[in-house]
């Protein structure tokens, strides 16, 4: 019997063999880590033993370096002697040295590996170091050794991730308005409080893993067990998780399991001299796009080390998941670089990295050992087959995927295609094509289109205008098309999407300009390397409109679990630019029409009854005309035809969702005398029986 993949997606019957292979590799290396037939969560310790650990009597320091012909410990503890306190070379390639006495090491104690190998000399950071600092006159960076004299006490012992989830993508350094790199309890303090207002319920950090190049957004890691020491120190993180876990707010870590920093002094490349202690050697270790350093995943200590990390993650700073970086690239061996996945046979070739593959089933079954209701998002843009299925289904376990597809389909639409010319199918399609079962996180924009080099959507919509007619009292046209677009792309994608909802901090109010990170080529500065908060709390200017439409959205998704659930189309007219479709019992109408409003349009719904509007793009609070009210009540009936439906006034530019209510005394209806004129008129607009018009050939996705 096949694993259910198969019948989930039948065009996977061709690669029957694929999949069995797939799983069949998966039993052999799990039977291989684990031959006695342990979990995971027993095998995934390596920061347990290795690394620095006060016991009874001092200090133990274990390393893994099977390249090295020997091994000391330097630092503070020692006046930096490279000789005088040699490591025990044990089995395996593992170094020992134990430090008698409970002073031996102290909190901030810094200390560095010293590598012997082939007659070289090599300082090293403790590849488990959780501790890693930069000196701010030399700028080495240098591990410290973490023992507070009191172990940080959680207030909020027990935490469960509320769904659907609705992420809020944020950087600490960047998260304050300041000219500099922000901490982790200023962002406890400042920004974790904005989040929950606006309704969010997860958070998702970028650059918590050290590395040694700010610039990198945190994608270059150096140091795997260590928090950003920018930011403050490890209990300072803990007590941000913590905070966000009294809040109702989830935590998730953007980790990094797809590739390292190439530094040596830094980071773990040739850590024991060798460069295939973690990496592949030749081209095959190195990511020719990224400048960085590939793991090997077919190597059981490398599979040990990443699967400790993912557990040290969840157990010593409680984060509820992860969200996976650059599962393209791990996925294959030309990593995703210019390939379109437009045929099954991409996804199951000899370009597929079946060891990258395990590894990742691997760490989804290992996230949920340790923590069931744990949350992994997968960032690939190829939608490799079962990436979020099960993986007693055959698939690779993660619970999600990035919709990337969706930011893609904004910015070509916005930089391609004149408003007149929007095909309302495509984006219809765009929006809800996704492989059966296979959940995913929609949205318009994350960090990668805020970066420098790009564009948000705001600043696409608006540019140079956002400089001088971004106060409510000047008028503008193109600052009006833009404020109305980006609620309306808001709401199409958040409510068509995906399963979950992501927004980039900062976004949600159209954060003017890119993210450029201090570096020579601008001076150093940080200006666009912060978040203008003050321009949100401005009463004077629009981005409190934006901001507050965000704050309706979030919270009407959260309440009327509109993440749920299939949505129903009920109506696309391309000449119109109207979009109508129908979920989780609400009606949405979207009116993309630069120019034309729509007096008595046919609005076709599924049940007779009484409708209000509950949400609106166009009411006055967020920077909308005030054109369509809430205070109507519209009667749905059964016409001549068969169908269903009322009449509607559509402006231009704008969207509403509706709700089905009852009859209420000193609600106004909806003229029926109107609706009997427009029957006519309505039908030339509506599809037969109600279903959707003009429609185009299925395509997969």
């Amino acid at each position: 019997m096949g694993y259910r993949i198969l019948e989930i997606d039948p065009l996977l019957k061709n690669y029957e063999g694929d999949i069995n292979l797939r799983m069949e590799n998966y039993a052999h290396k799990k039977a291989e880590l684990l031959p006695d037939g342990r979990p995971l969560t027993e095998f995934a310790n390596g920061h347990l033993y290795f690394g620095f650990h006060q016991e009874k009597g001092g200090w133990y320091y274990r390393e893994w370096a099977p390249g090295a012909d020997a091994m000391y410990l330097e630092g503070d503890f020692n006046g930096w002697s490279q000789t005088s306190h040699p490591m025990k070379k044990l089995d395996n390639g593992n170094f020992e040295i134990f430090l008698p006495g409970k002073n031996a090491l102290w909190n901030g104690c810094r200390v560095k590996a010293v590598v012997h190998h082939g007659g070289k000399v090599l300082e090293r950071i403790p590849l488990y170091a959780a501790r890693v600092v930069q000196d701010p006159e030399t700028y080495l960076w240098c591990a410290e050794v973490y023992a507070p004299e009191k172990k940080y006490r959680w207030r909020k012992r027990v935490f469960h991730p509320k769904k659907p989830l609705m992420i809020y993508e944020c950087h600490i350094g960047m998260a304050q308005e300041k000219y500099g790199i922000g901490s982790y309890a200023e962002f406890r303090e400042n920004v974790l409080p904005r989040i929950q207002a606006l309704g969010y319920n997860t958070i998702q950090i970028m650059a918590v893993m050290e590395h040694p190049y700010y610039g990198s957004f945190g994608y270059q890691v150096s140091n795997f067990f260590a928090a950003s020491s920018r930011y403050g120190t490890p209990d300072d993180l803990k007590e941000l998780i913590d905070t966000a876990h009294t809040m109702g707010i989830a935590v998730l870590l953007d980790v990094v399991h797809s590739h390292a920093v190439r530094n040596t002094n830094e980071g773990i490349n040739e850590f024991d001299g060798t460069t295939y202690q973690f990496f592949h050697e030749g081209p095959a270790g190195d990511h020719q796009a990224w400048g960085t350093k590939l793991f090997n995943y077919g190597k059981n200590e490398v599979l040990h080390f990443l699967l400790s990390n993912l557990k040290f993650w969840m157990t010593e700073y409680r984060f509820d998941g992860f969200r996976f970086d650059g599962v393209t690239s791990m996925l294959y061996h030309d990593h995703g670089l210019g390939s379109s996945f437009d045929h099954y046979d991409k996804y199951f070739s000899l370009n597929t990295d079946t060891e990258a593959v395990t590894y990742l089933q691997l760490a989804n079954e290992l996230i949920k050992e340790v923590n069931p209701e744990a949350l992994s998002l997968a960032e690939d843009t190829s939608a490799m087959p079962g990436l979020c299925l099960p993986i007693e289904d055959g698939g690779l376990g993660f619970d999600y995927r990035l919709a990337m597809g969706e930011p893609d389909l904004w910015v070509r639409t916005l930089k391609e295609v004149p408003d007149e010319d929007w095909d309302i199918w495509n984006i219809w399609y765009e929006l809800t094509g996704r492989r059966p079962e296979e959940p995913v996180i929609g949205y318009v924009e994350s960090h990668d289109q805020a970066l420098v080099g790009d564009k948000t959507v705001m600043f696409r919509l608006c540019d140079k205008e956002m400089y001088w007619s971004m106060e409510k009292k000047t008028q503008n046209m193109v600052i009006d098309r833009g404020i109305a677009l980006h609620k309306m792309i808001r709401l199409l994608t958040m409510s068509l999407g995906g399963e979950g909802y992501l927004n980039f901090m900062g976004n949600e109010f159209g954060h003017p300009e890119w993210i450029d990170f201090p570096r020579q080529g601008n001076g150093w500065s940080y200006h666009y390397c912060r978040r203008q908060w003050s321009l949100v709390e401005n009463h004077e200017l629009k981005y409190e409109w934006l901001n507050e439409f965000d704050n309706e959205m979030v919270h009407f998704a959260e309440q009327s679990e509109l993440l749920t659930g299939d949505a129903h189309n009920l109506w696309v007219h391309q000449g119109d630019k109207i979009l109508m479709y129908q979920k989780k019992g609400r009606v949405f109408a979207f009116n993309f029409n630069p120019t034309r409003s729509f007096g008595g349009y046919f609005m076709p719904v599924r049940t007779e009854g009484d409708y209000r509007v509950v949400l609106s793009t166009d009411d006055p609070e967020v920077g909308g005309q005030g054109r369509i009210s809430r205070e109507v009540v519209y009667h749905a009936e059964t016409i001549p035809d068969g169908r269903i439906g009322f009449l509607v006034y559509l402006p231009s530019r704008t969207a509403m969702v509706l709700e089905r209510i009852g009859s209420q005394p000193g609600r106004k209806k909806a003229s029926g005398r109107k609706a009997a004129a427009s029957k006519a008129s309505a039908a030339a607009k509506t599809p037969a029986a109600g279903n959707p018009a003009e429609k185009p050939g299925e395509k997969k996705k």
